[in-house]
């Protein structure tokens, strides 16, 4: 009986072949991770800019309808303007909201919204300003 010269190699993998793919992924999520969380930042500051724009669309019905501004969000939304009071999607909060009363001389005490995140959008300008 002849013996063969190479062996059958044992299943599994090396441990340089391990270190190669490890490497391999550690590279890929480098490149990634940083990209997700932008988009993430990116679609807040969206849906942040959509809850302003539809809240000062209601509170202008609401001030067109009846001649005088609402004194809270929550009576935009028991007056049916809007569905239910925002939630901020940087704070994830419906308590964060700043909110901006009227001249003196106009009635009701909601005017305009900001919300009460702190930091810069990706634009440079404070999230309170918008």
């Amino acid at each position: 009986m002849r013996k063969s010269l190479f062996r059958i190699p044992a299943s599994g993998f090396t441990l340089v072949e391990l270190l190669v793919v490890l490497a391999i992924l550690m590279l890929l999520l480098t490149v990634a991770a940083p990209r997700y969380f932008n988009g993430v930042d990116r679609a807040k500051e969206a849906a942040l800019k959509q809850t302003l724009y539809v809240v000062r669309d209601a509170i202008d019905k609401f001030h067109s309808d009846n001649a005088r501004y609402p004194d809270s969000l929550e009576e935009l939304a028991e007056r049916k303007y809007i569905r239910t009071i925002p939630v901020d999607p940087l704070t994830e909060s419906a308590e964060s909201w700043i909110v901006v009363p009227p001249d003196e001389e106009l009635p009701g005490n909601l005017y305009d919204l900001h919300s009460g995140a702190e930091g810069t959008a990706a634009d440079g300008s404070q999230y309170g300003e918008w």
